[in-house]
């Protein structure tokens, strides 16, 4: 891939934060030194083991690793109990906030002995070790304890994200023969009751069988009532979570596993098509995503209040909110409901109520805040913020600026003007550092960031493997790149919270993970280094664009298109044509101060824009602007609808985007260009 953009600002930590950081320089050294003595070291220093492991890593049947083998330990005992035996029961768990602004607070005693409730009720409904429950809850407490619960007698849990249809969750519970789901009668989703039982209800009908005959292995649905709204309720099978967990014992009796006991499935692909399970087992997973979590965030859990805006329905939600974060006995914060409602303030407002020290969240989400302006975010006290992360797709320089000075720099709230305008409070001398994660539901835990209080960051960049991780940048035979050129993400070294498969498939597993490149993992994105070494994500290789010969990143054009002061998102796809092979076509969303600008005009600059920052052959030969993107729930782009729009298709069905209308909004726009 070609090499498009350069950037060359960076901004090393400030000697206050380095000198109290909590992980240091010495990790790297510690690691390149011995990999395998230093995640033993970690593992020990995270967890407990009830039996301590024997060997720190097996390799002898690659690609299928196993991590602390002869180890035993349990998920829910070091997420909970231990905490609670070694006196810090009082502690806050869990702040939770919902759309409606009803609250509940959880202390790490009362968060552990409703889990032992959830499992001794999982239990007398006939689930034991080994079986896989279905969840697919809001994002209410209820979520996290049904999935310790699971972790605590042996179940593995399969989340599906309560955005899902019902034939999407039917397909995760028969792939993974279910024999429990946990939902609720439903949720608030921007002021309204959102209805999730119906979907299981047709889910388990007949009907919704891919034979149309045969029987779900599902034998009971436990209901949490969240928001009141009449559902049916189908006799013997159906029962309400505060029937059967409000009045079970809190007494349990604990069950170690052994370190490589499946802990979750979770499904990575769309609605259609058979899914694909990737597989989750409990020490090394645990470890890294322990370690990780603690490093990145510079993590002090005696005085932080941590938050991660992701669902739990994706794996971010699973391991940054669910494991490692109680794992670490962290006091963090669960939101309901979406950043707007019931005003676009209200992440900030969250910010400023809990006095939230760590935020982690996705690119797309910042833009949106970009998009509506800084006067929102302007009028908070943000000032507790420390560290600031994101996750998900990379996150471009401008997104990332944005996000250092409005938020990271924010130290009080600002004064509303009687136009209502907001004047910016004061701002902090050394901004809260940003981590720019990256990682996937396969690796489980983070896997490149730079650690905030050694590496001077840099805008839009994941830049350093993770101390103990090995990733490279290699060519299309497998080869180091020593250039500055794009090349394919890769991992040369097993990793403790690596998937260990595809549930029931394990032909497929190595087909699609590790036939590539031999004996290294690569799972689909292209990437490349800097001058220094740090590495820069270029998006799924499936996205490169080749334009007259030129192997083009649509990450390093949205960057460029988003640099420019017109524009809050942009998606770019390539599209066929005659002359050059694929010509580049962009979709924008404008920022609301530049959105009354004329469709043409913005097309105009747009273009040149393109072609100043990165050089004519980059330059889109259409700029469209739309009200807004195809997203799924999570906030992923759909830039596979947007090629079909640009190269004259039906899209299909755009039923699974957050907004169905978009696509409809989008075509017509070409049409009438």
């Amino acid at each position: 891939m070609d090499n498009l953009m350069h950037e060359t600002r960076t901004f090393p930590p400030s000697e206050e934060f380095a000198s109290q950081a909590v992980a240091g320089a010495e990790l790297y050294d510690e690691a390149n030194q011995d990999r395998l003595a230093y995640w033993a070291r970690r593992a020990r220093e995270v967890l407990h083991w009830e039996q301590d492991f024997t060997e720190t890593l097996d390799w002898s049947n690659p690609p299928f690793a196993q991590w602390f083998v002869g180890g035993t330990t349990n998920a829910a005992y070091n997420a909970l109990d231990r905490h609670v035996e070694a006196g810090l029961g009082d502690r806050v768990a869990i702040h939770f906030e919902g759309e409606p602004g009803d609250t509940r607070t959880w202390t790490y005693t009362e968060l552990a002995a409703e889990v032992r409730r959830a499992a001794n009720a999982f239990e007398s409904l006939g689930v034991a070790k080994g079986d896989r429950v279905a969840v697919y809850l809001p994002m209410i407490p209820e979520a996290v304890i049904t999935m310790l619960a699971c972790a605590r007698i042996g179940a593995v849990h399969s989340v599906v994200f309560g955005g899902f249809s019902a034939e999407a969750l039917r397909s995760r519970i028969d792939d993974a023969e279910a024999k429990l789901v946990v939902t609720a009668d439903g949720s608030y989703r921007r002021g309204k009751p959102s209805l999730l039982k119906p979907a299981v209800d047709e889910a388990l009908s007949p009907k919704a069988a891919a034979d149309d005959t045969e029987a779900s292995t599902v034998g009971h649905v436990v209901v949490v009532q969240r928001n009141g709204e009449d559902i049916e309720m189908t006799p013997e099978r159906d029962v309400w979570w505060h029937d059967v967990v409000s009045g079970a014992s809190d007494e349990h009796e604990l069950v170690w596993h052994d370190a490589e006991h499946p802990l979750f499935i979770l499904y990575t692909s769309g609605t259609t098509g058979k899914p694909k399970g990737i597989l989750h087992t409990t020490g090394g997973y645990l470890v890294q995503t322990a370690v990780t979590h603690h490093d990145t965030f510079d993590l002090k859990p005696e005085t932080d209040v941590y938050w991660c805006t992701a669902d739990v329905g994706w794996v971010t939600g699973h391991s940054y909110v669910t494991y490692a974060p109680l794992v670490n006995g962290a006091t963090q914060v669960i939101y309901e409901g979406t950043p707007d409602t019931p005003h676009k303030g209200r992440w900030w407002e969250i910010v400023e109520k809990y006095k939230i020290t760590q935020i982690y969240t996705a690119p797309t989400a910042i833009r949106t805040c970009m998009k509506w302006g800084r006067e929102i975010p302007d009028a908070f006290d943000l000032s507790s913020l420390r560290v600031l992360g994101t996750v998900g797709e990379a996150i471009n320089p401008e997104a990332w600026m944005w996000y250092r000075d409005v938020i990271g720099s924010n130290n009080g709230a600002g004064t509303k003007n009687d136009d209502g305008s907001v004047t910016p409070g004061p701002r902090k001398e050394h901004p809260a550092p940003i981590v720019d994660t990256w990682w996937q539901t396969e690796t489980g835990a983070h896997m490149l960031t730079p650690l905030p209080g050694v590496v001077a960051t840099k805008p839009g960049s994941a830049q350093r493997p993770v101390p103990g991780i090995t990733v490279d940048v290699v060519d299309d035979a497998g080869q180091s790149l020593d250039t500055t050129s794009g090349g394919f993400l890769v991992v040369r070294d097993p990793w403790p919270s690596m998937l260990r498969g595809i549930w029931g498939n394990p032909e497929r597993f190595k087909e699609t993970y590790w036939s590539r490149f031999d004996g290294m993992y690569f799972a689909g994105d292209g990437a490349r280094r800097d001058d220094d070494g740090d590495i820069w994500l270029l998006g799924r290789v499936d996205d490169v664009m080749n334009v007259s010969g030129h192997r083009l990143s649509t990450t390093e054009i949205e960057s460029a298109l988003v640099s420019h002061e017109l524009v809050a998102e942009a998606a770019v796809v390539g599209a066929k044509d005659a002359t050059t092979g694929e010509a580049v076509v962009a979709f924008v969303i404008l920022t609301e101060s530049q959105s009354g600008i004329n469709a043409g005009e913005a097309d105009q600059l747009l273009r040149a824009h393109v072609a100043s920052e990165i050089g004519p052959i980059a330059k889109p030969k259409h700029v469209l602007v739309v009200p807004e993107l195809p997203k799924t729930r999570s906030g992923k782009i759909m830039r596979r609808l947007l090629k079909d729009v640009a190269e004259g298709r039906d899209p299909g069905d755009a039923s699974t985007l957050s907004d169905p209308t978009i696509m409809q909004q989008i075509a017509e726009s070409l049409r009438q260009d």
